[in-house]
């Protein structure tokens, strides 16, 4: 979902740039993503990001990351919203003419 088509910014909270600010402070300008070794991404942050996908503001939720991290986070949860909303697949029976 793009920001031209959602109302994400209208439900932040009135404080919103000082959160901003204390993410950035805590993360000290780094990325917070956990690579798989453990550590830290080494890039610097662009974007504060909701851990969890929802209206949870909480500074615990909260964490920055670099772009990289962030659109692989985003694409990630754009393919799972789609599969949502994809209907089930029927299973299909077998034909009785079928060889097996």
């Amino acid at each position: 979902m793009s920001w031209e088509t959602s109302d994400r910014r209208e439900r932040l909270p009135g404080d919103w740039k000082q959160r901003v600010k204390k993410v950035w402070a805590r993360a000290k300008g780094q990325c917070e993503w956990r690579l798989d070794s453990g550590a830290r991404c080494p890039r610097k942050g662009a974007d504060v990001d909701h851990i969890r996908n929802d209206d949870n503001h909480s500074m615990g939720n909260l964490r920055l990351l670099c772009r990289h991290h962030h659109d692989k986070k985003t694409q990630r949860e754009a393919r799972f919203g789609k599969a949502k909303k994809r209907p089930a697949k029927r299973r299909e029976e077998e034909s009785p003419g079928r060889l097996r």
